[in-house]
């Protein structure tokens, strides 16, 4: 299945249908009057957050959601059928913007969440509605109310404990394929990867779930290779594991490349906790590890571990270190969110 991460999407909620004017005339009947009947509501537009969905391809092929319109009233009272409401099912970790791109209309972050989009418009009333001592005979109805059009955008987030960041070829896949039971596509060449990976880590007897995103590379956050694009789904991780090439000349350079994106990306991404691990050193020798992680050090202000995803070098400190940090991040009290009228 092909990965999609952000979808257009049309929609219209069903207007009212319009009140009837009816009287009721009958033989033998003594007494007649108004029996128009209302007219039905239309249908709404929905989202609902669903499991089993990690992309949003279906709204490739389908961009249009238009909700059914009310039926209009009838005579001897009867009212109108309301039109059928039209749930769009989207992936956990959806957001859903206004056109603008920016506007946030909802967050849905559990299965079973739901949000209105667009109401439908309520039914006229029939003439009965307007009968009176005054007025027994009315000769008017209310038409239905319009139905509402707007065009919103689908933004995919993926719900991950971590996040994986680095240069292309630091490693990421080949980490997350040796931790996990995910099987990312692994190569001798940059890009490797050109959409997030999702696997679960197990880690004495505890489980989270880790989020490999495409590399970034200098001057992503001006569109450059990838883009930055990407970066959106490990914004809800508790922890990211930065990973830096070992092999690599100037490891304090690419180490900087990274913050410096996450910096021109968002200032909340960047706040992030950070664990800092120099890969592949099954390739240096215990000079050059000493070194390079010593420069790694005095760049990031922390420490910085030593891992090789290959040979397994380190991999178990890593996680525990992870888990750390999951556990310490759930463990805080959530902050109180602003308030909304």
């Amino acid at each position: 299945m092909k990965f999609l991460d952000l979808a257009k999407v049309y929609i219209r909620s069903g207007g009212g249908g319009s009140g009837c004017v009816s009287f009721r005339r009958e033989k033998f009947v003594e007494f007649g009057g108004p029996d128009g009947g209302d007219g039905g509501n239309g249908g709404s537009v929905w989202a609902e957050a669903v499991e089993g969905l990690n992309t949003l391809i279906d709204f490739r092929f389908q961009q249009h959601f238009f909700a059914k319109s009310g039926q209009p009233g009838m005579g001897r009272q009867m009212t109108g059928k309301s039109g059928d409401d039209i749930i769009l099912r989207v992936p956990v970790g959806t957001e859903i913007l206004d056109e603008d791109e920016e506007t946030l209309i909802a967050d849905l972050t559990e299965p079973g969440q739901r949000v209105l989009l667009a109401r439908g418009g309520n039914g006229g009333w029939g003439n009965l509605h307007f009968k009176s001592a005054t007025n027994q005979s009315p000769r008017r109805a209310n038409p239905g109310q319009e139905g509402v059009e707007r065009t919103i955008w689908l933004r995919l987030k993926l719900i991950a404990d971590a996040g994986l960041l680095g240069l292309p070829n630091a490693g990421k896949s080949t980490f997350l394929a040796a931790t996990s039971n995910a099987r990312p596509k692994i190569a001798d060449y940059p890009f490797t990867t050109l959409h997030p990976n999702l696997g679960v880590v197990g880690i004495d007897g505890k489980e989270f779930v880790m989020a490999d995103i495409p590399g970034l590379i200098e001057g992503a956050s001006e569109g450059r290779g990838l883009g930055d694009l990407f970066l959106g789904h490990v914004e809800r991780c508790s922890v990211l594991l930065h990973l830096v090439d070992g092999t690599a000349e100037d490891v304090v350079h690419d180490y900087r490349v990274i913050i410096g994106e996450l910096e021109a990306y968002a200032e909340a991404l960047a706040r992030k906790p950070r664990i800092t691990a120099l890969n592949k050193i099954d390739a240096l020798d215990e000079e050059e590890r000493a070194e390079k992680k010593a420069a790694l050090e005095a760049a990031s202000g922390g420490k910085v571990f030593l891992i090789s995803g290959v040979a397994g070098e380190g991999i178990q400190d890593v996680l525990r270190a992870i888990q750390a940090e999951i556990a310490r991040d759930r463990a805080a009290p959530e902050e109180d969110a602003p308030w909304q009228p």
